[in-house]
């Protein structure tokens, strides 16, 4: 896929939408050679999706042997809003807390005192993190009124061919 037509994607006003929320679901192929997919807190930076994890984390072997990986942001409302992302990765280990999970946990619903209380715990219990940056090679919105997941979109050119 070439990066116009990346670009091009990303920048729908649903796309856009989905890059706002929080969570996205992060695949990625283990040690042992057998797929996994965890939900993780996201940002989006405009060109790049990073996570954020712990320096001890189980994915990052994994990842630094195949950093190949797929994320599904979506909806749960019917008909669904779906963003597929294929990646590459890049980890960056950082001292401190990265600014963009602190930006990721933003948007739970915290009282300022909450949030004082979270981040301080944080704080204590960090003393670095890795930044998994996706950079998309990849992307598909499915939305259901102006795009469909790729088989319904053969069905319904057969059956236009038919009629």
């Amino acid at each position: 896929m070439q990066q116009h037509e990346i670009t091009e994607i990303l920048q729908r006003p649903v796309s856009q939408d989905l890059l706002a929320r929080d969570l996205t679901r992060l695949a990625y192929v283990a040690k042992d050679g057998t797929p996994r997919s965890i939900p993780i807190a996201f940002a989006w930076n405009g060109a790049q999706i990073v996570l954020c994890t712990t320096k001890n984390a189980p994915k990052l072997p994994s990842l630094r042997h195949n950093p190949h990986v797929a994320l599904t942001i979506d909806t749960q409302v019917h008909p669904p809003k779906i963003l597929l992302i294929r990646g590459t990765v890049e980890l960056d280990v950082v001292d401190g807390i990265p600014q963009e999970y602190l930006q990721i946990n933003g948007s739970y619903q915290m009282t300022p005192e909450q949030r004082t209380v979270w981040e301080a715990e944080v704080r204590s219990l960090y003393d670095g993190m890795v930044r998994i940056v996706v950079t998309p090679t990849w992307v598909k919105l499915i939305d259901f009124e102006t795009t469909l997941p790729t088989a319904i979109e053969e069905l319904t050119a057969r059956r236009a061919a038919r009629a």
